[in-house]
């Protein structure tokens, strides 16, 4: 189990850099540079700048141009990764959905006890959108606009995440742990609860709510439910 949200922050599995080499070679037939370490490193330039500019002023708004002089990249540099917009939302969301599917896989294999192995998700879950804001706000706010291809895989992510939970759920009413449920309504309800902290992030601020007091509250909420 994760003991609290700075231990996590500390002991996470992957690195940023792991998780860009990642992006880069699944995009390897996109991107021109070869030279795995130059193209890591200019990766997380382009998607550092491309969350900073999309939460302050709004990715359609955003030009390559802007995402040039806040990353300090020629356009030249710039389209030897991306040829367009529609280039870098697919290298973002890749970038996010990579390390949300091993975050939760990981923490959730460790752990033994049905019910701390669904606290384990839901509590990696919100640690790694709490450490994460820029892209869970910017993969939430922009799916609506993506491209057919990105909307696809948004949902197909979206639905994986759900499985998950959904798995998890399934194991602890067959261990007779939890009460038989409608279990695909209580994995998308989780899903909403967690959407819920880092779309209105600002209103549990307000109520002086941290991430950990937010995630035993939902632990308690669906526990009361199931148990």
């Amino acid at each position: 189990m994760i003991e609290n949200y700075e231990a996590f922050r500390g002991e996470l599995s992957m690195s940023k850099e792991d998780v860009i080499r990642d992006v880069y070679r699944q995009n390897k037939e996109r991107i021109s540079i070869k030279k795995e370490a130059t193209a890591v490193k200019n990766l997380t330039r382009i998607i550092d700048s491309t969350l900073r500019l999309a939460n302050s002023k709004g990715f359609h708004v955003m030009t390559l141009r802007d995402l040039c002089a806040d990353s300090g990249m020629s356009m030249g540099g710039l389209y030897a990764y991306i040829r367009n917009k529609d280039d870098l939302i697919h290298l973002i969301q890749s970038h996010g959905f990579i390390i949300t599917r091993r975050t939760l896989l990981h923490y959730t294999a460790q752990v033994r006890d049905e019910r701390d192995r669904l606290f384990a998700a839901i509590q990696s879950h919100l640690y790694l959108s709490e450490l994460m804001r820029a892209w869970f706000y910017f993969s939430y706010m922009e799916a609506k606009s993506l491209p057919a291809e990105e909307k696809r895989d948004a949902i197909a992510i979206e639905l994986e995440i759900e499985a998950i939970f959904l798995g998890l759920i399934e194991e602890g009413i067959n261990a007779g742990v939890y009460r038989s449920r409608k279990t695909p309504l209580v994995a998308s309800m989780i899903k909403a609860l967690l959407q819920d902290w880092y779309l209105k992030r600002r209103k549990y601020r307000d109520q002086n709510v941290s991430v950990d007091d937010y995630s035993a509250f939902v632990r308690d909420v669906v526990e009361s439910y199931l148990l």
